[in-house]
């Protein structure tokens, strides 16, 4: 499978965001290893708490949230999808799967051991999350889901749904920041906006955030 890293470079001095990197491998399906980024806060002996980010975004999102967390004895683990982030990007449409990324974000939870876990996910990290839960009913303590869904593909998705996913297929160029910018009630500052884009310096790095809303699975007219 081909891929491609972000340089490290492109995540020096981001806003808000001096946590240090950590790695795990995971298959490819090819015969070959993935890099997967995540962040590993707090005490190794607290209580773990999983945050899984959504579409386009990536652990960028939680950053502001961590450190009140963990201040508690929590430990915070928030891993990048696989072609997000820190991770690694395979750099075709058809390396991504919604069963493939389920199977990569399980590794956050078997490679690292984690047990009792509190799940916080937002938009696609609940399309996943929640479908570990479901798998894996012992490791999970708790649930905390904001702004997201467990689709079964036997409803259509709604209106505003499809067009988020033919204008995420048409636009020339994946806006990152300006869809993340458009998805708040706040004022996002520039450094901020810039941070959401490091992970993606050029349109090769984001087949996976062009590829994810084709992934839902959702009823639609369109065979």
């Amino acid at each position: 499978m081909q891929y491609l890293r972000t340089s490290d470079d492109c995540f020096e001095g981001l806003s808000g965001y001096s946590f240090a990197p950590h790695y795990i491998e995971v298959d490819d399906f090819e015969g070959s290893k993935l890099r997967m980024h995540y962040l590993d806060e707090g005490s190794k002996e607290g209580e773990v708490v999983l945050m899984l980010h959504g579409e386009p975004s990536w652990s960028y999102l939680y950053r502001d949230m961590i450190k009140p967390i963990t201040d508690k004895g929590y430990r915070v683990i928030a891993p990048d999808l696989i072609g997000f982030g820190r991770s690694d990007k395979p750099t075709q449409r058809s390396d991504y799967t919604y069963q493939r990324h389920l199977d990569w974000i399980r590794n956050i939870l078997t490679q690292l051991n984690l047990k009792q876990v509190t799940l916080v996910c937002q938009d696609w990290g609940g399309l996943l999350g929640l479908r570990l839960v479901a798998e894996h009913p012992e490791l999970f303590a708790r649930v905390l889901a904001a702004n997201t869904m467990l689709p079964t593909g036997d409803h259509p998705p709604g209106e505003a749904f499809m067009k988020w996913r033919a204008f995420s297929q048409e636009v020339p160029e994946f806006p990152v920041a300006g869809i993340i910018k458009g998805a708040t009630v706040t004022a996002l500052s520039t450094d901020v906006l810039n941070a959401y884009d490091a992970p993606f310096p050029t349109e090769e790095y984001k087949a996976g955030v062009r590829q994810f809303p084709l992934l839902v699975p959702a009823a639609t007219d369109d065979p």
